[in-house]
């Protein structure tokens, strides 16, 4: 299979690896598709909360999911995490969205290993089709996780940060992106929702940083961090 534009692939731990522009990654091994920290519902918890946030953000994000399954063939899909976030989110709209994506990914296996945000929402949806894992999933050498806590069973991936990089430009411009912080031990993914917030110091000293830039991800180097 033909990596997908914009994609970068990397060896962890002796295993290929395709880092996404949808900021999701792809083991081609194991034919899975992972991702960290949707946040659906998020526009629509602002929204109850009296903010103006636009609609669309959900369909955004799950049409850039549809991407990612399509342009990997992946029969597989696991979410690291925070697929939802709040209860005031979980609206009939929200659900629906989510449930319709669903339905045109029917064949897909979809496993959840939940976040601290899926865990106060109490309910997934039962119409999600989502096999859940309560803490974490190992598949050798890999272990999936919501928090990138490195563990004895197995190099980690997970999410919950939402790691950005702040790059330094000419005529001291500064921009946020998104990225990938890949350790020895550990790989925190970007959030993958629209809606989110980044964490500056999500990378540790040492890490190879990945970032995402108009679909296309990229190694920085650490002169420009």
């Amino acid at each position: 299979m033909m990596i997908p534009q914009g994609a970068l692939e990397i060896d962890v731990v002796g295993e290929r690896l395709w880092l996404l522009g949808e900021r999701a990654v792809f083991r081609p091994v194991a034919n899975t598709l992972l991702v960290a920290d949707l946040h659906l519902g998020k526009p629509a918890a602002f929204r109850a909360s009296g903010l103006p946030v636009p609609e669309h953000i959900t369909q955004a994000d799950l049409a850039r999911l549809t991407l990612a399954v399509r342009s990997t063939a992946a029969s597989k899909l696991v979410i690291l995490g925070d697929l939802i976030h709040a209860r005031s989110g979980q609206t009939p709209q929200t659900i629906e969205a989510f449930a319709d994506w669903r339905n045109c990914h029917a064949d897909l296996d979809v496993l959840l290993v939940l976040g601290n945000h899926d865990r106060n929402c109490k309910v997934i949806p039962p119409n999600w089709g989502l096999t859940v894992a309560e803490d974490r999933l190992v598949e050798g050498p890999f272990v999936y996780c919501h928090w990138p806590d490195e563990c004895a069973e197995g190099y980690v991936l997970g999410g919950h940060i939402h790691p950005v990089a702040v790059m330094a430009g000419r005529g001291r411009q500064r921009v946020r992106l998104r990225c990938f912080a890949v350790g020895e031990r550990r790989m925190i993914l970007p959030a993958f929702g629209n809606f989110t917030g980044g964490a500056s110091g999500g990378a540790a000293a040492g890490d190879r940083v990945f970032l995402v830039a108009d679909d296309c991800v990229v190694e920085a180097t650490p002169s420009s961090r």
